[in-house]
């Protein structure tokens, strides 16, 4: 393994091989197939290992293309090109990308790949949120850079479940911490079987967690990842979100990302850094940030 992959983290929890392994032995029965979608989701399929390893690895799934065009309730949308009444709902491809293999620790029997978005004829599906950055770190590599980013995502983490918050039509929900705890350790140790939950679900599932804490809004998380190469990093990003809010249900809690959950001016964020390294000291384009040699 190179220096800069030691230093990100950059490396697959588990090979193809491995995974291999681990279905014959028993231990793995279940991998879901994932893509982004173009709200920032992740949406896709179970598929029993043995099928996932002789049929879905090497020739892809499929998937229905209207999960690029429907809006927060998959309600379809009109205006569309790929996809609509119109012009018809057709079939999109999921080709798995082996590079985002990993365990999901808090599921048991249970693997994720990630995939690229292709329609049938075998070309990227344009709207797909994964194809438009691999255009970006192609665009980007043709210049001489490649590109780094981190992530910081906070949320909002409430001691109701998810069904209970349905029920209720998102009324009345009690945030878990009812003061500012920004930094407080006695505060976010009450809280610390979802947060350690997390930290480590992460951890299990290749994710190098930097720490949480605390934020001055009632309820309001923190959790922060080593800065990747983007690619990797959004793949992350992706992943973590829809993880944090499946280990909060298990635990009868429920977690929002959402920009503005009600009046109070304070917030979750969503923070990035990006940095750029190129084969010599110049300048990025845009930016008049100097990136050194790497």
């Amino acid at each position: 393994m190179s220096e800069q992959a030691q230093k990100t983290g950059n490396t697959n929890n588990v090979s193809m091989d491995q995974l291999r392994e681990l279905v014959a032995a028993g231990s793995i029965d279940t991998v879901i197939v994932a893509i982004t979608d173009h709200l920032g989701r992740l949406q896709g399929k179970r598929c029993g290992a043995r099928s996932f390893l002789e049929d879905v690895y090497p020739h892809g799934a499929e998937g229905c293309n209207y999960l690029l065009a429907v809006d927060v309730e998959m309600n379809t949308i009109d205006g569309y090109e790929s996809s609509s009444w119109a012009n018809g709902y057709g079939d999109l491809i999921m080709r798995p990308d082996p590079a985002t293999l990993r365990l999901v620790p808090w599921l048991p029997g249970t693997a994720m790949i990630q995939c690229d978005v292709l329609s049938t004829d075998e070309t990227p599906l344009a709207p797909s949120p994964r194809q438009i950055l691999r255009r970006q770190i192609d665009r980007l590599e043709a210049l001489g850079y490649r590109a780094y980013i981190g992530t910081e995502l906070e949320f909002l983490l409430f001691d109701d479940s998810f069904s209970a918050a349905w029920d209720r039509e998102y009324t009345g929900m009690r945030e878990a911490s009812r003061y500012n705890v920004d930094y407080s350790l006695l505060a976010t140790s009450r809280l610390e079987p979802v947060l350690r939950a997390i930290r480590t679900g992460m951890e299990g599932a290749g994710m190098v967690v930097e720490s949480s804490k605390g934020e001055c809004n009632f309820g309001q998380q923190e959790v922060t990842f080593r800065f990747d190469e983007v690619l990797r990093t959004c793949d992350n990003h992706a992943f973590y979100k829809n993880g944090a809010k499946e280990i909060a249900d298990l635990q009868g809690k429920s977690v929002t990302f959402m920009a503005k959950f009600n009046e109070r001016e304070e917030i979750p964020a969503t923070s990035t850094s990006a940095c750029g390294t190129s084969t010599a000291n110049r300048s990025l384009p845009g930016t008049g940030t100097t990136a050194s040699a790497g």
